[in-house]
């Protein structure tokens, strides 16, 4: 049935994070993931400005958590990432080191052991020269395509995004080095009066090349699943991406709409609408202001078929998030319900 969505980590070093100071932008960077980026992939978090205890993004947001040394580029779903999701060299190089065969599953908390030495899971670890470095995590597991001294240019694809080593979602964790030392490629400048970040934030002293900054724009939160099901479901069941292909009955048990966020801070509150077949709503949900920022919370909202049959005709879902009043990010879908047979 008709029900398709629009879409409006972690690495352990071996030393504390401490960002690069001032550097000249002597290195530009292409976006390391083939995907478009707010639509089919999106970024989960940044890196870590604040020298503390506390976790500040480069625009002083908390897309981010204490110590985290690169960006973190995610797919949706599990599912985007089985059908393959490619990295690229961010720009000519030399790669220095590889690793494969770290299986892709959730990192286990009560086993840390499992990815020990292999928290970066499957990757690659670039030199560009001058002290230049950049660095590929998590990554599928059979899918290296580069070796140890292969030249690379921007562009060149290196295997695809994973769920290797330490980390709890599909994403690529791109570090930028600079001699050793962690760079911000979104803002290699400290922020006047000495901040680790800028409200404003700073293309000026950012790595990326012109095209990639056009789309990097910072994107206060993000909607990244949207969608229909015939049953109450849990984070595991908007991870796994299995719910884009269940096909809705008219005699369906439930008929639940749903939708989930990421880069959510203190105060923010989500609300879900569904419009029936008649125009009228269908369901309605708001969700209390949240009392700390979170990195990601999904919503859902929906009835329990009473009836022989769901009314035939389009459903319209829309999932909100809401900050200081005024929605911030959306996700959409549509259910074509047919007639019961």
């Amino acid at each position: 049935m008709g029900r398709h969505r629009q879409l409006t980590a972690l690495v352990v070093l071996a030393a504390p994070l401490t960002l690069s100071p001032a550097v000249a932008a002597a290195i530009e960077l292409a976006f390391p993931v083939a995907c478009d980026i707010g639509a089919t992939c999106a970024i989960q978090h940044y890196v870590d400005r604040d020298a503390g205890p506390e976790a500040l993004d480069y625009r002083c947001g908390h897309q981010t958590y204490d110590g985290h040394d690169g960006v973190d580029i995610r797919v949706p779903t599990l599912r985007d990432m089985t059908a393959g999701v490619v990295v690229l060299a961010a720009a000519d190089g030399t790669v220095q080191r590889t690793r494969d065969g770290v299986r892709d599953a959730m990192f286990d908390e009560e086993n840390p052991g499992a990815v020990a030495d292999r928290e970066c899971g499957n990757g690659v670890f670039i030199s560009h020269g001058d002290g230049w470095s950049t660095q590929y995590c998590h990554m599928k597991r059979g899918s290296i395509r580069v070796a140890p001294g292969d030249t690379v240019k921007a562009g060149t694809p290196l295997g695809e995004i994973g769920l290797s080593g330490m980390t709890e979602f599909p994403h690529l964790h791109f570090t930028v080095r600079d001699n050793d030392g962690t760079v911000d490629p979104f803002a290699t400048q400290p922020a006047a009066g000495g901040a680790g970040c800028a409200v404003a934030g700073d293309a000026a002293t950012g790595l990326w090349s012109s095209d990639a900054a056009a789309a990097l724009g910072y994107r206060p939160a993000f909607v990244l699943n949207a969608g229909f099901a015939d049953t109450a479901i849990t984070m595991e069941d908007v991870e796994s991406g299995d719910l884009d292909s269940v096909a809705l009955r008219p005699d369906a048990p439930a008929l639940v709409f749903f939708g989930r966020a990421i880069g959510l801070e203190q105060g923010d509150v989500q609300a879900i609408r569904v419009i029936g077949p008649d125009g009228n709503v269908f369901g309605e949900n708001t969700i209390d202001p949240l009392d700390r920022s979170k990195a990601q919370f999904f919503a859902f909202a929906g009835k329990r078929l009473t009836a022989a049959a769901w009314p035939a005709g389009t459903y319209r879902g829309r999932y909100s998030v809401i900050r200081d009043g005024a929605e911030i990010a959306f996700g959409e879908a549509t259910l074509e319900m047919p007639d019961a047979p």
